[in-house]
């Protein structure tokens, strides 16, 4: 049977995707911070309208995730954050196996003796698990990652989408 190849640089290439996730890769959370621009530009009321075309919604699109990429970030992360705090089955369960493993390092392998048992690091590993993985299903991390998705994608791909560019911009791209 045939593999089915779908061919994801077709796909991507319309919005120049491929090239775009590089530099994030590259900089520092200092540098990407420093990039910000001020709310009062990226809020910018008198420059949102609709786009006449898919064409003007492209080109929108590839200029603001560019120039608004530290502030699309910003918004990404302060989603994560909601997120994990109405999910708070989630949050115990993020803190409580980094609190597991953060407890269990400290041992530097050493068996933990509680008075009447000495359980293994082997032991230890196990019994977080056992305890980590129901408590994760229980919160429901699907769910919570599916609407982080949708809410950043909406959120940023909407405000890209009817953020018009700049009048300096626009002047530019004619004469070219």
């Amino acid at each position: 049977m045939a593999r089915i190849q779908i061919p994801l640089e077709a796909l991507t290439s319309r919005l120049s995707l491929g090239s775009r996730f590089e530099g994030v890769r590259s900089q520092s959370m200092a540098t990407r911070f420093a990039n910000l621009k001020p709310v009062s530009e990226f809020l910018d009321v008198k420059r949102l309208s609709k786009p006449a075309n898919f064409s003007e919604a492209q080109s929108r699109v590839n200029y603001n995730l560019g120039y608004f990429s530290s502030n699309y970030f910003a918004v990404a992360i302060m989603l994560l954050i909601y997120s994990l705090l109405t999910n708070l089955y989630l949050l115990f369960d993020i803190l409580f196996v980094a609190g597991g493993l953060f407890g269990i390092k400290k041992l530097d392998g050493r068996d933990l003796e509680l008075g009447f048992t000495r359980l293994t690091t082997s032991q230890l590993y196990t019994g977080l698990v056992i305890i980590a993985v129901p408590l994760f299903v229980l919160a429901s991390p699907i769910s919570t990652a599916l609407w982080l998705v949708g809410a950043t994608g909406v959120s940023i791909l909407g405000h890209a989408s009817l953020m018009d560019k700049p009048i300096d911009t626009a002047f530019s791209e004619e004469a070219v």
